[in-house]
């Protein structure tokens, strides 16, 4: 499974998550950060790689819609800041996470059209 960390996320995830040989990418690390959403599931989709988000709200309409249209992405993780708060002290909290998660679905198509709450 790979993964890609929307720009709500510290690039120091993604830093960490590779240092412990995951195929972990940052929107900050490739200026993805300033692609449309619907861009940023596309060129996702495109490396097969999940999108770890906060907006909920954006994504869970465009997966909405791109069922409907017959397309597929590579899977949604999403994160909601009341249980899970995107601050400093937070980052360990998501590597762990996200390793189990990643460790547990090695393959690359394991999370297609998949919406997974962290």
């Amino acid at each position: 499974m790979r993964l890609a960390l929307d720009h709500h996320f510290s690039p120091v995830i993604a830093g960490r998550l590779r240092g412990r040989d995951h195929d972990v990418v940052a929107a900050h690390e490739r200026a993805w950060h300033e692609l449309s959403d619907e861009s940023l599931l596309h060129r996702c989709a495109a490396e097969s790689r999940s999108l770890l988000t906060n907006n909920v709200g954006d994504f869970t309409a465009l997966a909405q819609r791109w069922a409907e249209e017959g397309r597929t992405h590579a899977g949604l993780i999403f994160t909601s800041d009341a249980s899970l708060p995107r601050t400093h002290a937070t980052i360990g909290t998501f590597v762990e996470l996200l390793e189990a998660l990643l460790t547990g679905n090695l393959g690359e198509e394991s999370f297609v059209d998949r919406i997974h709450w962290l």
